[in-house]
């Protein structure tokens, strides 16, 4: 199969050409009537498809439009029925037997209570009164008190629709009329000669099921929110799509309106097969068209191709002839035309062929030398590195460095400096070609004014091609003395400064090659690494006898360490026992934060004689009582969770303010709350602050009033203050004390909290005395108050002015 396959390669490669150039015509006549033929069939398809969903979304418009009036006048004819003059229930039940005959699609009317009891129910077939049914947690029942009327979702009954309109009825807890409406009323607004003869249309609801439906339409009661169209729309901010699928999964175009109001969605659809239909007559007009064009463009490729074969077939084999290595030969072709320059190019290069083949010989010869060289300075190379790798002796890789680079050259000698950055200067370290126990200048050269410092300096060699014609240069002498000419100074140097200096000398003058030059930095890099790797040796040596010496060092800092560890475990102890006594000070200050403001707790934990303060002893005190006005019936007609969420608030709120003004909170029961005031911490000011404070909590209180109205919680907020003396002291059992107060005057601010109205404050005429100049009030009737025989002095605080400058006391 694979040689039939290369075949059919090679053919067309090699005498396809005509083959080529038909197919190349033949493929643009095809391709540009193609792409007409698509463009013009997509303008089509745009066109049909836009117009056909133009009509469809405007038909769907108008019928949600319908829709949503055909309920709202539902929504008025019954809300004549909850018209205050019908106050009876045989009145109500008139109206409803009015409201059923004269409107078909109100099949059940419903009358419910203000407290949501079911008094009236009235069908067609059966009436229901005084059924007491439950609907106070009825979704329909709760949306209607809350916006005075609301529609309820649709639902199923018998596999009809149905859906409630709740109506309020005028005044306060009037109760609430519901009515059941029968949906099938909405087929009427989809009659095949308003949907129209191919198309079908449909309402949904919220959840995707079919509400009404045309005669070609789903059933009603079908669940469609599986088809994508449905699905879009339902999505949380869906948009219609212009294209779905219908119940049988055929493809459709489709378009569709909502009716807010009611959550609702009408769509209208058509087969896409049926509304595509002009499209296949214009395919199968294209078609056609493109095949007649195929027919013309084989003809004319056919003629085209033929005239351009002979010249190409003779290109082709001159080719041939010039890549077998006769290029002796000549391409002859007379088209005047691009064949005829390419004819003319190809014997122009086979002139090029035979003169390059005649120097290639002597090129590659050369090269082979230039191959031998590069070999054995790798091979060198090798050996230097292997030597730097093998030891870190610096002594024994030297010798190698030098020899291998005096065999590489080709030079005379060959010396490798050192350099002493004190001294700043070269010692001679390894020489070959001179005997290196040979007195001279050559030993040790200073690094200034001098070719290695300048080498050493620029980081590059530096060559001298004949010393002899430079009289006043610094290595003229040595060098020249020594039966040398040329020089060649390569610097070793790296990142961290200067190491040293190779040295390269001949006898006969004459420049260096750059090869050589860079060849020679390579053994200057080897020399580097040889002399760096001693280097770091050296120092490595003498910092691990660093380290023993350190060692030593750290071994008896370890005693010391041993020596403190047994100190720092008897200071643990001690603080150990510190801190459990801060623990039980900090328990007790706990416990009196239970019922005293924190400053208060503070001040007793920190007395000397703490106890002494909560003994039981008698004084005059100022007792502050507050409730809240109607939370009895407010618990009794409301879940226990509302209630404790509103003593959450009240509590937190008061909390507050009992701490802000330091005084002591005695008890809470439910909303009642005692707070003490010069106990049993003294306070010069006790009635002023229980007052202000009093203010305070009426204002905090009275914002949270207004929320909990607003939530449907009728309560209201009174405080009584009364000012006298007090057995003060501990009560209860050793699990469980409180700090309490015994005497009448408790009694008296519990009586006057009592009489107090909502967002009052009443005071005996005793503290009204003592914080008179700091106060708007006014005096009250005499209040006969139980418990007490004789009627007691009030006064009403309307507001705190704040305590008087000294020159206005003074006065």
């Amino acid at each position: 199969m694979n040689a039939a396959t290369d075949k059919g390669k090679n053919w067309f490669l090699r005498g396809g050409l005509f083959a080529k150039y038909v197919l190349a015509l033949v493929g643009l006549v095809v391709f540009v009537l193609a792409v007409n033929g698509a463009l013009e069939t997509w303008i089509s398809y745009r066109g049909i498809k836009g117009t056909l969903t133009d009509a469809m979304s405007e038909k769907a418009d108008a019928t949600a439009k319908r829709i949503e009036q055909a309920i709202s006048d539902l929504e008025r004819q019954i809300s004549w029925v909850t018209r205050a003059s019908s106050n009876t229930i045989e009145l109500r039940r008139a109206d409803y037997a009015q409201l059923l005959g004269q409107v078909p699609a109100v099949s059940q009317l419903t009358l419910i209570s203000g407290q949501g009891r079911e008094l009236l129910r009235l069908s067609r077939q059966t009436t229901t009164v005084n059924s007491n049914a439950d609907f106070s947690r009825d979704g329909r029942f709760t949306e209607t008190i809350a916006r005075g009327t609301a529609y309820a979702p649709a639902y199923f009954r018998d596999g009809r629709p149905f859906m409630s309109i709740g109506e309020q009825h005028s005044g306060f807890n009037a109760g609430v009329t519901m009515a059941e409406i029968d949906l099938r009323f909405l087929n009427d607004y989809f009659g095949d000669s308003q949907v129209g003869r191919l198309a079908h249309a449909y309402v949904v609801d919220g959840k995707g099921r079919v509400l009404a439906s045309s005669s070609k339409g789903p059933e009603v009661g079908k669940d469609l929110a599986a088809l994508p169209q449905v699905a879009a729309v339902l999505s949380p901010g869906g948009r219609p799509i212009a294209s779905g699928k219908d119940v049988d999964g055929n493809a459709v175009l489709t378009t569709a309106t909502a009716a807010p109001n009611l959550g609702w969605h009408v769509f209208y659809e058509q087969p896409t097969a049926q509304a595509l239909s002009p499209i296949r007559d214009q395919l199968v007009r294209i078609a056609l068209l493109i095949a007649l064009g195929l027919v013309v463009a084989i003809i004319a490729g056919t003629i085209l191709a033929r005239r351009m074969l002979e010249p190409i077939t003779a290109l082709r084999t001159g080719a041939r002839r010039l890549g077998a290595g006769d290029f002796g030969h000549r391409i002859e072709v007379k088209t005047s035309d691009e064949l005829e320059e390419l004819a003319g190019q190809f014997n122009s290069m086979a002139t090029q062929l035979a003169e390059t083949y005649s120097d290639l010989e002597a090129k590659v010869k050369e090269r082979t030398r230039d191959l031998a060289q590069s070999i054995n300075e790798l091979k060198v190379l090798e050996e230097v590195g292997r030597a730097v790798a093998s030891s870190l002796d610096l002594a024994a890789v030297l010798p190698t460095v030098g020899a291998r680079a005096l065999e590489i050259t080709h030079a005379d000698a060959v010396l490798i400096y050192g350099y002493d950055a004190a001294r700043r200067s070269f010692t001679l370290t390894q020489s070959i070609g001179i005997d290196s126990g040979a007195e001279g200048h050559h030993r040790a050269i200073d690094a200034a004014n001098s070719p290695l410092g300048d080498a050493a300096a620029k980081g590059e060699p530096l060559a001298f091609p004949d010393l002899t014609d430079q009289p006043d240069h610094p290595l003229r002498d040595v060098v020249v003395g020594a039966g040398f000419r040329s020089v060649l100074v390569v610097p070793l140097v790296d990142q961290q400064g200067v190491l040293g200096a190779l040295v390269v000398l001949r006898k006969a003058a004459g420049d260096f090659p750059s090869s050589l030059i860079g060849l020679m930095k390579t053994f200057a890099h080897q020399a580097v690494l040889a002399m760096r790797n001693a280097r770091l040796f050296t120092e490595v040596d003498q910092k691990s006898h660093a380290l023993e010496e350190a060692n030593a060092t750290v071994r008896e800092q370890a005693d010391k360490l041993r020596e403190q560890t047994e100190a720092l475990k008897d200071w643990n102890k001690s603080l150990e026992q510190r801190v459990e006594t801060q623990l039980g000070e900090i328990e007790r200050i706990r416990r009196l934060e239970r019922f005293l403001a924190p400053q208060v707790a503070q001040l007793i934990a920190s007395s000397d004689n703490p106890e002494g303060l909560l003994d039981s002893h008698r004084r005059e005190v100022t007792v502050v009582f507050c409730d809240l006005r109607g939370f009895t019936a407010f618990t009794e007609a409301t879940e226990p969770e509302e209630a404790m969420n509103v003593l959450r608030e009240y509590h937190a709120a008061l909390g507050k303010l009992i701490f802000k003004y330091e005084g002591t909170l005695d008890k809470y029961a439910g909303d009642g709350v005692m707070i003490l005031f010069n106990a049993p911490i003294q306070l010069a000011d006790h009635t002023a602050r229980a007052v202000k404070m009093a203010v305070e909590m009426r204002d905090t209180v009275g914002p949270l009033t207004e929320k909990w109205r607003n939530r449907g919680h009728s309560l209201g907020f009174g405080i009584g203050i009364a000012l006298g003396y007090a057995t003060l002291g501990q009560v209860g059992f050793e699990q469980r004390l409180e700090y309490a107060a015994i005497g009448s005057v408790t009694n008296l601010a519990s009586r006057l909290c009592g009489e107090a109205k909502a967002g009052q404050i009443v005071v005996s005429r005793r503290v009204y005395g003592m914080v008179e100049p700091f106060v708007d009030g006014r005096a009250i009737d005499d209040l006969v108050l139980k418990g007490f025989n004789h009627p007691i002095l009030a006064a009403e605080i309307l507001s705190w002015k704040g305590e008087p400058s000294a020159e206005a006391a003074a006065e």
